[in-house]
């Protein structure tokens, strides 16, 4: 059984991954993939499925390669990327049930380059 799906979320969100299982606090969720590009160029790229390795290399993730891809962002989030060794792994920072939108918080940068341009209380703050 797959442990998360792919579904509708919150308006203004588009789709989002959603927990099929239970996940406890601390347990790893998913790993987010991607084509790995110096941070140069992902400076001026226009994706939104960039996440920073460190300040050299960039991975470029799109959901139709990575479900990672798929977690909304969130300023209450339920999970965390943390990056190790070139990776970046998706992990709880807190109980999650069978159900649930997976969130994490993209950072400032993400957020006044992305979200900011759109109505944030009414589409991204009702969770």
């Amino acid at each position: 059984m797959e442990k998360y799906e792919v579904h509708e979320a919150r308006e203004g969100t588009g789709k989002g991954l959603f927990a099929r299982v239970d996940f406890p606090a601390g347990e790893f969720i998913v790993e987010y993939v991607g084509k790995r590009i110096p941070t140069t160029e992902a400076d001026l790229s226009k994706s939104r499925y960039l996440f920073e390795l460190d300040d050299d290399w960039t991975l470029e993730g799109p959901p139709e390669i990575n479900i990672a891809g798929y977690i909304n962002h969130s300023c209450a989030p339920n999970a965390e990327a943390e990056t190790q060794d070139g990776h970046i792994y998706i992990s709880t920072i807190k109980d999650i049930k069978a159900g649930e939108e997976i969130t994490i918080d993209y950072g400032d940068e993400y957020f006044d380059e992305f979200i900011k341009r759109i109505n944030y209380r009414a589409s991204l703050l009702r969770i």
